[in-house]
């Protein structure tokens, strides 16, 4: 029974118009049970199509699950017959012979419907002289079984029968008459197909339908609420594919930068913040003083005018980071109560060619809006660094238009550009030429009374002991930038909430500055007395020599608790602020770095060197390359300039350099006396082990 779906492929194909009788979807099984019934049938009408085999595949399951139910049998019966096929014929057959033989006590041999399709099996398979045999076996098997209750076939809401009277003949010949009388007249015949719809097919087909000139009509009837289903069904994947489309695309342009493309005129707008006065800046008052005139302007751009006078359309703001710069340029703007329009270098570069010069544009037409106004922009090097001709044309671009708009402006015009940078050798000469930024004024790191005057206005927004002498803290913070030291007020406040203080004293204040100098305490790293040991020994050296060498900073303080990258640190401080550093106390920086060095040498020997001493090498040689190269500290290679942005040096000259490096000095090596004598730290460090040197 594996032929069923070979056969329905095989035989002529049933052409269908869509039109006359309908066949409900629902009666149309998954075709995937189609290959367990085999039918090849040769004759005609035509085999089952796929559907029909897998409705009867579904109800010869169903009746081999319940071989007692006689409706799932008549069924199942009733469908292969439909089919018009010798294989269904034979199937109906073999089914009733093999259920009488192996159990005649069925209720199937007692139903009189299954019966009459198992001998109109027989007789549509050319078997009728068989049915006399098939009579009389079934009426044998009747009579020597008691009587069987009435079939499930029959209607429960039918009256019940009269009491049977003893028939002429038996009820197995009486349907076999019947069966012989309807095929006499085909007109009569029923085979009580599977549904109406099938009948009407089988019926189509048994007429010579379904060729090419003769199609069959169909018409499919869909289930109730199924187009309501697919309207739902297609809403949702609409939707779920909409969605995942927005989402990737919201992606893909917030990656590319195209969504910060859009919306440009309301970026550029003035500062809302909290206006910034000349009193809140503090430590360069030589600075506020120069940029003055600049409020002047501004406030009156008349004022200047009427004597010929003509005020620097640009500033360049320099020096080392944290200095306030950026303060300072708000100070201007809130002094001279004009808009404030700020922007950062890097900010005007995208992915995309133009955009950068289009911001340019959009900035300083947004600032000539609101004049007078000041434009500020931060790390200018990023924007305005000098060009080349072997950069491409596209990345010309912005710094071309940032050109161009600072020439454009009209001498009386209203708007001031301001710019900060911490490389201002880097910018290209056309950007800080006369008639763009014309002036440049230095932002350098504030001296002593320019601490004083940070810290004391950083110590009014925390509750500080009136033990705390701002002059002390000053002092002890030299190269400390405006940014350190508001830093240091800061930690120095959160330690002593921390130890649950009511104010800050001087102890957190130097704690504070501890940490930013030496970096954070690691308490917790695990070290063995053996390394703790050669530490202590190793920073000891530092120590001694900064004690011992002459010319050396001032030592400040000295720990092996590791802090930072470092198993301990030895730190110095100058006395005040130093502005020029001597040839011997460059020197002095050298023996200080190298004494952790001979530390180790003189208590573990050669062979006990560590590599703890590598970042003090690098230093000393650091030190010992800008003596020899950039400030003339050695007779081999004399007064002269090496630069590494100057190219290579000849090989002589770099011999020289190397030569004069190693020694440091002439009759002074700077490298424990390897080639011959020992540095002043050594002998100091190993003359401390018997007496004072």
């Amino acid at each position: 029974m594996f032929k069923l779906a070979l056969a329905c492929i095989r035989h002529r194909p049933v052409h269908v118009s869509v039109r006359t009788f309908s066949v409900p979807l629902h009666t149309r099984p998954a075709l995937r049970r189609a290959s367990f019934f085999p039918w090849s049938s040769t004759v005609s009408p035509p085999p089952p199509s796929l559907d029909t085999a897998a409705e009867i595949a579904a109800l010869e399951a169903r009746a081999n699950a319940h071989p007692d139910d006689v409706q799932k049998q008549l069924a199942f019966f009733n469908a292969l017959i439909v089919t018009r096929t010798k294989e269904g014929y034979d199937t109906v057959i073999d089914r009733w012979e093999h259920t009488s033989e192996r159990n005649p006590s069925s209720p199937l041999l007692h139903s009189d419907d299954a019966f009459k399709v198992y001998l109109d099996a027989l007789a549509s398979s050319d078997r009728e002289p068989s049915i006399d045999n098939a009579v009389r076996k079934r009426q044998s098997l009747l009579d020597s079984l008691p009587p069987f209750p009435p079939s499930s076939d029959t209607s429960p809401s039918s009256p019940p029968e009269p009491p049977p009277t003893p028939p002429p003949q038996s009820r197995s010949e009486k349907i076999a008459a019947e069966l012989l009388a309807r095929r006499a007249n085909p007109t009569s015949q029923d085979p009580s197909p599977l549904n109406p719809a099938i009948a009407d097919l089988a019926a189509a087909l048994s007429k010579g339908g379904g060729v090419s000139g003769n199609p069959i009509h169909v018409t499919l009837s869909e289930p109730k609420g199924s187009f309501t289903m697919r309207i739902v069904r297609f809403v949702v994947l609409a939707g779920l594919s909409g969605f995942f489309m927005l989402v990737i695309l919201s992606v893909l342009l917030e990656n590319s930068g195209l969504l910060k493309t859009g919306g440009r005129a309301t970026e550029f707008e003035p500062l809302q913040q909290k206006p910034v006065k000349f009193d809140d800046v503090h430590g360069i008052d030589e600075v506020k003083q120069e940029l003055a005139d600049v409020i002047t302007f501004l406030k009156d751009p008349t004022a200047f005018a009427s004597l010929g006078g003509k005020l620097p359309k640009g500033i360049l703001l320099t020096g080392p980071p944290g200095t306030g710069k950026t303060m300072l340029a708000r100070a201007i703007a809130g002094e001279a109560g004009v808009p404030f329009f700020f922007s950062s270098g890097s900010e005007f570069e995208e992915m995309f060619v133009g955009v950068g010069a289009k911001r340019v544009r959009d900035l300083f037409a947004a600032a000539r809006k609101k004049q007078p106004a000041i434009i500020f922009i931060d790390e200018l090097d990023a924007v305005g660094g000098k060009r080349s001709q072997r950069d491409q044309h596209y990345m010309k671009q912005t710094l071309n238009q940032l050109l161009v708009e600072m020439d454009g402006f009209l001498q009386t015009e209203g708007v001031i550009v301001i710019a900060a940078t911490n490389f201002p050798q880097s910018l290209d000469p056309a950007l800080t030429r006369p008639g763009r930024f014309d002036r440049h004024i230095a932002v350098p790191l504030p001296d002593v009374r320019g601490r004083l005057q940070l810290l004391s206005h950083f110590m009014k927004d925390v509750i500080a002991s009136n033990a705390v002498d701002p002059m002390i803290l000053a002092r002890g913070t030299p190269g400390f930038s405006g940014a350190e030291l508001q830093n240091m007020v800061n930690l120095a406040a959160i330690q002593a909430a921390k130890e649950g203080c009511k104010e800050v004293i001087l102890k957190h204040f130097e704690w504070a500055k501890d940490r930013i100098v030496m970096g954070a305490e690691r308490k917790s790293a695990y070290i063995d007395e053996k390394n703790k040991l050669l530490t202590a020994y190793h920073e000891g050296g530092h120590a001694l020599a900064a004690l011992y060498t002459e010319g050396a900073m001032p030592l400040h303080k000295v720990t092996c608790v590791p802090r930072g990258h470092a198993l301990g640190v030895t730190s110095q401080l100058p006395e005040g602020d130093m502005f020029s550093i001597s040839q011997s106390e460059y020197k002095a920086m050298i023996d200080v770095c190298m004494g952790g060095r001979v530390a180790e040498t003189l208590i573990y020997g050669e062979g006990g060197l560590t590599s703890g001493c590598s970042s003090d090498l690098q230093k000393a040689t650091h030190t010992a390359t800008q003596m020899v190269k950039n400030f003339g500290f050695s007779d081999k290679v004399g007064p002269v300039y090496y630069s590494d942005q100057n190219g290579p040096v000849s090989p002589q000259a770099s011999e020289r350099i190397d030569s004069a490096i190693l020694t440091r000095a002439p009759g002074h090596n700077a490298f424990g006396g390897e080639a011959g004598g020992t540095t002043s730290a050594g002998a100091c460090i190993g003359g401390t082990r018997d007496a004072d040197c």
